[in-house]
């Protein structure tokens, strides 16, 4: 540029939209970027925030360059979290952008908090004295700053108490900073009483902390072994050697039960992140996490795109849940990221679970994790005893579900005055409406799966797009009046059954779609821990890691629900499933019970359960997986597209497969219509790659979609690499 150019540089911004690279910009003169550095910059006609990114951007020519318009005055975001971004997108062919746009969802963040105005102690001395004022100046000794409510509420006075002072000059106006979200958490504040496996686990964990480079560790423990205690020590390590911590939490209905187990373990809360924050604690959240002020987080899988200054350790808990995947632009598994970040950065990762993925089990057996075993509870409480229930020679009662040898044992364990938990893992009250008459069956008008009656809410509703329609007195298609019936049960029609043979029973029904939403979840699960219900009926969020402590029986309605698909991962996440469930039995050390409903007793699955050899399971099925070349001895890739019409989406899956290059190494199955082949009125139809565990998986899928048919009209292709669901 000529030298008495505005202008004295160019910087590579990243904008968070679909873009393959960042946006060239000019630097007015005076103002300074650095790599990292947040900015808000013109893209269109708009003005949005943007990094600063390393390297080259897109080549323009210097006289065409739009200039940046400000730096925020904030934190730059550190190299290491820039390279995350950078291989996230490589790893999941996503757009740089659309990554760092997970980075920027908190735009409000990026200017300084301000500053609250507050109150300090000055030498003058009130007219006259009353015990009011009295309890006023006591309560500000010492020269520190408050706030004028905070110090009426100390001080038991009303605020024009408060005035009356300033009035006079006993106190003077000065500004304070921002109140951090959290105080901030003593590593030494309450030491844990471990068992000896625990203290051996913790102190591997602690070494690893303590060696300040990267490294996982597979914390595997049984139902009530005392994980959360054990990697507490390693949170208590990374926080005494000045590092932020980030816990990942699969749920956030465990959050409120975990945010008070880590109060009591180190005196304060974490700072919460997930999608049920309001707007304005996220921004301060993320501000200060920015800073360093916030030395502690647990959160959803979002939380790993949070600005870290000084990382040091990650901990994913129940890190085998699914709910770790991302199945929304862009697609990641957050364990798995979460181990990327850890190696990026240089610290150690933790993954703890009862039932780890197969994956995690093959990586600690090959030596690229170490692995932690807890082989008992805490306190030597006993495990459930485990068995399965025959349904073809212990059928339920016409109409019912529940065997008469489940009922049995519930009408015990009331008389015993304990807690039973039924688990179902499917909502509402039945998956399948139907008309006696004409046989019509409500489906959902832009998806190809039927609606779910929700009889709480009087609803037929689309647990895929959230189409909801009333239930109708009578059928749309022959008009017949009453003839409506509920195929097959959900947890609501498990609940009427239940009511029906105990009406004296305290009964609670959890599902995550119930009304009230995670407040109303929330308190459940808190008056359950009370003991405040007799009968729980839930879904799978029952499986998550929750301490009931008067719960002796556990019955799974339909043990067979999750092998009836044809998801590779079927046997491993049903195994998992319903071994986390029967775990919530039994964790306070009463005798307690697991009840498993089942056409398949001789199963493989259920045969590991109940007879509680884990690990002949696990070498069953990674045997499989190793013969069939799959995760994580091979790779897999899904190629899903979708378009308005069934003729768009089918002739560009098959232009993509005949672009698929010529690869000893990968083959393409597919395309073929996805189980779910009308999601929203979109068709779909998707394509598997299966390749060696060492192949070029993005390479080859790069070179497909390049050479294969561009976008066209309404057709959108969607990568998802490592897929979790086959759906």
């Amino acid at each position: 540029m000529m030298e008495d150019s505005p202008f004295v540089a160019a910087a590579s911004v990243l904008v968070p939209m679909p873009a393959e690279r960042p946006y060239t910009y000019a630097v007015p003169a005076g103002m300074c970027v650095v790599p990292g550095s947040i900015v808000r910059v013109p893209l269109g006609p708009r003005q949005v925030a943007g990094i600063v990114w390393d390297g080259t951007g897109e080549k323009v020519d210097a006289k065409k360059l739009r200039p940046i318009e400000q730096v925020f005055d904030c934190p730059p975001i550190d190299r290491a979290m820039r390279r995350f971004v950078d291989w996230i997108a490589q790893y999941t062919l996503s757009p740089p952008g659309m990554v760092a746009r997970m980075l920027l969802r908190a735009p409000e963040a990026f200017d300084p908090e301000p500053w609250i105005e507050g109150l300090q102690r000055t030498f003058a001395k009130p007219d006259r004295m009353t015990g009011a004022r009295m309890r006023v100046l006591e309560t500000a000794e010492g020269g520190l700053a408050w706030t004028r409510s905070g110090l009426a509420h100390a001080a038991g006075v009303s605020s024009t108490v408060i005035d009356g002072l300033k009035a006079q000059g006993v106190f003077e106006t000065v500004m304070i900073p921002p109140r951090p979200v959290v105080a901030a958490p003593d590593p030494g504040y309450a030491q844990s009483s471990l068992m000896p496996d625990q203290s051996d686990a913790a102190e591997m964990l602690r070494t690893n902390v303590a060696a300040g480079t990267f490294g996982v560790t597979l914390l595997d423990g049984v139902t009530g072994s005392g994980k959360t205690e054990v990697y507490f020590e390693a949170v208590a390590a990374a926080l005494a050697r000045g590092k932020q911590v980030l816990i990942l939490l699969p749920e956030i209905a465990l959050t409120h039960a975990f945010l008070d187990r880590f109060q009591e373990r180190f005196g304060a809360k974490p700072a919460e992140w997930h999608s049920d924050l309001p707007p304005r604690m996220r921004e301060r959240v993320w501000r200060q996490v920015a800073e360093g002020g916030v030395r502690a987080v647990a959160g959803a899988r979002s939380a790993l795109f949070l600005p870290f200054r000084e990382l040091g350790l990650i901990v994913v808990d129940e890190e085998h849940d699914p709910a770790y995947k991302q199945e929304d632009r862009v697609f990641y598994n957050a364990r798995d990221m979460a181990v990327v970040r850890g190696h990026i950065g240089g610290f150690p990762v933790v993954l703890a679970s009862a039932t780890p993925s197969v994956e995690s089990r093959v990586n600690a057996s090959q030596g690229r994790y170490h692995r932690a075993v807890l082989s008992a509870r805490f306190a030597e409480a006993a495990l459930p005893d485990l068995k399965t229930i025959d349904m073809r020679r212990a059928p339920p009662a016409r109409g019912g579900f529940l065997s008469p040898v489940l009922l049995g044992h519930m009408r015990q364990t009331l008389e015993k005055h304990e807690q039973s938990l039924l688990f179902l893992n499917r909502r509402g009250y039945a998956p399948l409406t139907l008309c006696r008459v004409c046989g019509h069956r409500f489906g959902c008008p832009v998806c190809s799966a039927w609606l779910v009656e929700h009889r709480f809410r009087g609803q037929l509703i689309c647990h895929h797009c959230g189409h909801n329609e009333r239930r109708p007195e009578a059928c749309p298609e022959c008009g017949t009046l009453d003839h409506l019936v509920a195929c097959g049960p959900g947890v609501e029609r498990i609940a009427e059954e239940v009511v029906a043979r105990f009406p004296d029973a305290r009964t609670i029904v959890l599902s995550s779609d119930l009304m009230g939403g995670v407040r109303r979840l929330r308190l459940e699960l808190e008056a359950i821990a009370k003991g405040e219900a007799d009968i729980v009926i839930g879904t799978q969020l029952v499986a998550k890691g929750h301490n009931f402590p008067n719960m002796t029986l556990v019955g799974v309605v339909d043990a067979d629900l999750g092998l009836a698909n044809g998801d590779p991962r079927a046997a491993e996440r049903t195994f998992q499933l319903l071994s986390q469930v029967t775990g919530r039995a039994g964790r306070t050390g009463k005798k307690s019970l697991g009840l498993l409903q089942t056409f398949q007793p001789d199963h493989p699955v259920m045969r590991a359960i109940v007879s509680g050899d884990a690990e002949a399971f696990y070498e069953r099925e990674i045997a499989e997986r190793e013969r069939a070349a799959l995760p994580p001895f091979g790779r897999l890739a899904g190629v899903i597209v979708s378009a308005a019409t069934r003729a768009e989406a089918e002739g560009h899956a098959r232009g993509l497969r005949r672009a698929a290059p010529q690869a000893s190494d990968l083959f393409v199955l597919g395309p073929a219509e996805a189980p779910l082949s009308l999601i929203g009125g979109r068709h779909r139809f998707r394509l598997l790659i299966q390749g060696e565990r060492r192949a070029d998986m993005q390479g080859f899928i790069r070179t497909m979609l390049a050479e294969g048919p561009k976008l066209r009209g309404s057709v959108r292709v969607q990568v998802d690499i490592d897929p979790q669901s086959f759906l």
